[in-house]
This record gives structure tokens, C-alpha cells and sequence, in this order.
């Protein structure tokens, strides 16, 4: 410092650099922020184009695949494996053998594409590529939406039955999702509808091409009820998976044609996206802010030209345990407190909110909509159980 600098103007300049800088720094981060949360809002509502293939397959033989350890590929069960982005398609089975380095498994057979050469791919819930796989005679039929006919798989019932499931799929999955119900449904005399709706890749897409998680997809469902019903339907359970869960429940309490529906089925079901949306935040390693922005993007009509939505979403409609008085129809509900990706935590405050109509089935160890696949027993004996008691039309 000069001897004939006054050391006080020099703090006022030391004072005035320190909250400039840290202003700056407070808007890098909120940008930042601000920009991680668009990223988040955006990967929720677009369909995803390309899959995540980061299972590593190692060998494989005529009966036996190795592939890298993983949460997924360390679950006892039977699933699908999915590779060259979703081209190829092969059905693995239970655990042979381990190591920190490998799981052996089942090969129960390649349906789709082969298997040399690949080093890469997935791991997935439904397991049939088709209903023929079923043995079931079905029929291809179209529903009249507000978008356009969508395709959906008519399996009728043994016997002429007014009995019907409607099976409701989740987010960045198809209609096959649904095709695991059909045996147990079927056996307890009903048809079954397996739909598509709007952005799934099946049914004509929505002006924006953006998942709405419920909130507006509900609609190609309920023209699937009409569609039931101006077929012979009597007794109408809908059955949804992940976001199809949040489908069905906006359908049974904003439909006007709820009181054609005689129950519901839901099983890893999106009962309060604000809780999934936060659970899978927090697995980001995403601050509480960041989630907390994202949700008020999708929410707001101001941000549609960042997210691409042509119309927010309302996250209060389609909590439905806040709602849970609106429900007044029978309810079999099952989830996995290991699910990894809902939570269960809703389904239980749903099931304890409504434990009059909510018959409640909580597994373990089980991944998200795969309860079938790793307890295929339990998962249709409480489906059988929960069928029975719904009585006749």
C-alpha cells in the first residue's frame, strides 16, 4: 500500500471484490443448478431413443450365460435380456454360479437376434414378446383415442365371460409388459385388453411427444374402458404397472366412466410422484433444491419451452395417497421394498390410509415390476386370492 493510500477505502475495495466474487460464485451455482434440474425434468418426460445397455455379457453356451455382477443380475428369477438396443432378445433363467467378478445363469433360449459377438445389454421385467407365446388365441384390435386408434391385444377368456382386464403398462415399456397377468386373469374367466396410449411407441403420439406421468395418458385408457364396454363388458379390474399404476388411479378418480370399473390392480405403482420423483433424486446424489426445481418446471406453463411439455403437469392431482378418500373400489396392491426405483413408501401410506379397500402385498429382494419374475408363485396365488374374493359381476 502507498504511504499516502488510506487504508480505509482499501478494505471497502477488498470488501466490494469478496461480494462480487461471491455472488458470482452463489449464480454459477444456481445456474448450474438450474441446469442440472432441466436435464432431470426432460429425461422424466422424453421417451428414451436409446437404452442404457451397461451389463457386460462375458461368455455364453447353448444352456448358460455370464454376465457381470450387478443389483439386477444378482436377483434369483427369470427374466428377459435385452441387446444391440432392444434388437435382440433372449430369456435367462436362475443363478448357476458367481464370483466377485461374474454371475452364470440360465440361457432358457434367444428369441430375437443372436448372441455372438455381443458384449453388451440389459436386463429386463416382461418376459414374452407376444401374446401367441401365451398359447392363448388373441385377436390384434385398434382403440378409437383422441389422438387415433392405438393398437391393443384382445385375448379372450375360455368361456364367453363379461368379465375383463384392461392391463395398463409403465413408462419406456409396451404393451407386453402386461402380457405376465393374462394366465392368472384368464384362469379366473376373464378377457383381458392389453392397451398402448399416447408416446409409448405403439399408439399414436401427443403433439409435444412427452410423458405426462399420468396425468394426461389416463385418457387413452378410459377410451379402452368405452371400448370394453360397448363389447360385452360387465366387471372391468384395470391393472397397472409403475406409471401405469398412476394411470389407473386418475382413471377411478377423474373418469366419467369410473363406475364401470369393479377394481384395480397395481403392482410397483407410481402412487405419488413427488415422493418416486425425490427417492430418484436422492439416487442421482441430486440436492434437495435440484429435484425441488425440477418438479416446479414440469408444473408451470412458463417452462414448456425448456422441457418441451404442452402442458405442465399437476403434481397434487396425482398424489394419491393425499387423495386416498376419493378411492371407493376394491384394491390389490404389490410392491417391493428393494424395488430401486419407486419406492414402496407411498404404497404403504396408501394401503394404511385405505386398509378397507387395500389388500396390500409387500415382497423383498424383488426389483421394480419384477415381482412376477423373481416370485412367480406368490405373485399369482395373491392375484388368484385377490380375484375370488371380487365376486361375480
Amino acid at each position: 500500500m502507498s504511504r499516502h493510500e488510506h487504508p480505509r477505502p482499501v478494505a471497502r475495495r477488498v470488501a466490494l471484490w469478496a461480494t462480487i466474487t461471491a455472488a458470482s460464485a452463489v449464480a454459477a451455482t444456481a445456474i448450474v443448478g438450474g441446469l442440472i434440474a432441466l436435464i432431470f425434468a426432460r429425461t422424466v418426460v422424453t421417451p428414451p431413443r436409446k437404452r442404457d445397455e451397461s451389463l457386460r455379457i462375458l461368455s455364453h453356451d447353448e444352456t448358460t450365460i455370464t454376465i457381470s455382477p450387478s443389483l439386477d443380475s444378482l436377483i434369483p428369477g427369470t427374466y428377459s435380456l435385452w441387446f444391440n438396443q432392444d434388437r435382440g432378445h433372449a430369456r435367462i433363467g436362475e443363478i448357476v454360479a458367481h464370483s466377485t467378478t461374474s454371475v452364470t445363469r440360465q440361457l432358457l433360449d434367444v428369441a430375437r437376434g443372436s448372441l455372438r459377438g455381443v458384449s453388451r445389454g440389459r436386463i429386463g421385467g416382461w418376459f414374452f414378446l407376444g401374446p401367441a407365446e401365451l398359447g392363448f388365441g388373441y385377436t390384434d384390435v385398434a382403440v378409437d383415442t383422441e389422438l387415433g386408434p392405438a393398437p391393443a391385444w384382445l385375448i379372450p377368456a375360455e368361456h364367453p365371460s363379461t368379465r375383463w382386464m384392461i392391463g395398463v403398462h409403465g413408462r419406456a415399456v409396451r404393451r407386453e409388459e402386461a402380457l405376465r397377468a393374462v394366465p392368472a386373469f384368464r384362469e379366473a374367466g376373464f378377457t383381458s385388453l392389453l392397451v398402448s396410449y399416447r408416446n409409448d411407441g405403439d399408439a399414436p403420439a401427443s403433439s409435444d411427444q412427452r410423458y405426462s406421468l399420468g396425468d394426461r395418458e389416463w385418457k387413452d385408457v378410459e377410451a379402452a374402458v368405452r371400448y370394453a364396454v360397448e363389447h360385452g363388458a360387465e366387471q372391468i379390474v384395470l391393472m397397472g404397472w409403475s406409471m401405469g399404476g398412476s394411470i389407473v388411479l386418475q382413471i377411478v378418480t377423474r373418469s366419467p366412466v369410473a363406475h364401470h370399473i369393479h377394481g384395480v390392480v397395481l403392482d410397483s405403482p407410481v402412487v405419488d410422484w413427488i415422493t418416486a420423483l425425490r427417492y430418484q433424486g436422492i439416487a442421482r446424489r441430486l440436492p434437495r433444491s435440484v429435484t425441488l426445481a425440477m418438479m416446479w418446471m414440469l408444473s408451470h406453463a412458463w417452462s414448456r419451452a425448456l422441457t418441451g411439455q404442452a402442458h405442465p403437469i399437476d403434481f397434487d392431482r396425482l398424489n394419491m395417497v393425499s387423495r386416498a378418500r376419493e378411492l371407493d373400489l376394491p384394491i390389490l396392491l404389490l410392491h417391493s421394498v428393494d424395488d430401486g426405483s419407486i419406492p414402496a413408501t407411498a404404497s404403504r401410506a396408501l394401503a394404511a390410509a385405505r386398509p378397507d379397500i387395500v389388500t396390500y402385498e409387500e415382497f423383498t429382494t424383488a426389483r421394480h415390476t419384477r415381482l412376477w419374475n423373481y416370485d412367480p408363485d406368490r405373485w399369482n396365488l395373491a392375484l388368484r386370492r385377490w380375484l375370488s374374493g371380487l365376486g361375480a359381476p
